[in-house]
């Protein structure tokens, strides 16, 4: 049972109980960082989230969530401590690493849960062919089924809790931008601002953060850092993550080293109204795919060259960027309570925020960073 001692369950339990209920599932196995993640409410760091990442890892961990009764945690002796003080599920069930195979750990739990020949879903992206082959051999009357895309619509509708810690992260995010962006100096290199950025994320209380911080001038923004300087007018683009408890503070902010040029003010105004009619767009039951034909077509409208794949996508825990995508096509339709982050830009002009989705439109998140207006660096 959860843990009366602890906050309760920040995923869509009751969602996740009505879908399984509507794919006749009498459990669900969690193994991905996303759905882990979620379902666990713990964000591992280090060698542990790695281990999320990788579908052959030797120590995986799993939740068995089943349609009734407590969910059962399996994990890794060094994951131990850390699961019993994050989770709100208390059933933990550890294995030996390297010695027992955790995979006879699973099974054992499906059997003991009564599960074992029913219909169970699972990840097919994070079990390779042989783990599938030995779960059907040793548990042939269990059906396993494809839940990846179901778990992912339970995870897309945001409980208060979500929202409330997504909302966290975004402030934490916009405080380090503030902080840093107020310290740029001209002749400094990327290298160094980006180091700042990420101290400043961990200092506020981020679990990780990634992200990159350019100059205009790089030719490869997205490539790591580099020794390129920042120097007089150059255009400042970014794109960060800060997590807190594995849930993303997301956003890309633009500024300018010393006094904007005409140009830049007049491109940074054309990008700014296509952002802001691409988020009066993002109401229930807007198609991901039409917003992001709206952002194409004003781009072409204002003399903008738009090159972009997508122009947003959902915001969730562990790998910030899923469903559902605005990308070219893209019929997923916008509900209330999903939160998103917006994206769309050219070349280097690119405001990137989070928004929760609801019945009256979109409401800003990363609220704490103004970008009505360029940001502008004095250049000492």
């Amino acid at each position: 049972m959860v843990n009366s001692t602890e906050a309760a369950p920040l995923a869509n339990i009751d969602r996740l109980h009505r879908f399984m209920d509507e794919h006749d599932l009498a459990a669900v196995i969690a193994r991905s960082g996303v759905n882990f993640t979620y379902l666990s409410g713990v964000a591992y760091a280090g060698t542990l989230a790695r281990h999320l990442d990788l579908a052959e890892s030797p120590r995986p961990v799993y939740v068995v969530w089943p349609r009734t009764g407590d969910p059962v945690l399996i994990v890794n002796p060094l994951a131990d401590a850390i699961t019993r003080r994050d989770s709100w599920i208390t059933r933990v069930i550890v294995y030996a690493s390297y010695t027992e195979q955790p995979l006879d750990k699973l099974c054992d739990v499906l059997r003991w849960l009564g599960v074992a020949d029913g219909r169970v879903g699972f990840e097919e992206s994070y079990f390779s062919a042989a783990q599938c082959n030995a779960l059907e051999a040793a548990l042939p009357r269990m059906q396993l089924v494809e839940a990846s895309r179901m778990l992912a619509q339970v995870r897309w509708i945001k409980t208060p809790g979500e929202i409330a810690l997504l909302k966290q992260a975004a402030d934490l995010l916009d405080d380090a931008f503030l902080e840093v962006y107020a310290s740029i100096e001209r002749g400094e290199t990327e290298r160094s601002v980006h180091s700042r950025m990420v101290a400043s994320c961990m200092r506020r209380g981020a679990t990780f953060a990634h992200g990159w911080m350019a100059s205009s001038r790089n030719t490869v923004p997205a490539g790591g850092q580099s020794d390129v300087p920042f120097l007089a007018g150059d255009i400042v683009r970014t794109d960060y993550v800060a997590y807190l408890r594995g849930y993303p503070g997301h956003a890309s902010r633009n500024a300018v080293l010393g006094t904007p040029s005409a140009q830049q003010l007049q491109t940074y105004r054309k990008v700014r109204d296509v952002y802001l009619g691409a988020i009066d767009l993002c109401r229930p039951g807007a198609a991901a795919g039409e917003v992001y034909q709206f952002v194409s077509e004003r781009f072409a409208a204002a003399g903008l060259r738009f090159k972009g794949q997508l122009v947003g996508h959902g915001v969730d825990c562990w790998w910030h960027q899923q469903e559902p995508i605005f990308a070219r096509g893209s019929k997923v339709e916008l509900e209330a309570n999903m939160v998103i982050a917006l994206e769309p830009g050219v070349d280097e002009w690119v405001t990137q925020d989070m928004f929760l989705v609801t019945e009256r439109g979109a409401r800003l998140l990363s609220d704490k960073f103004r970008t009505d207006e360029l940001y502008v660096i004095p250049s000492h």
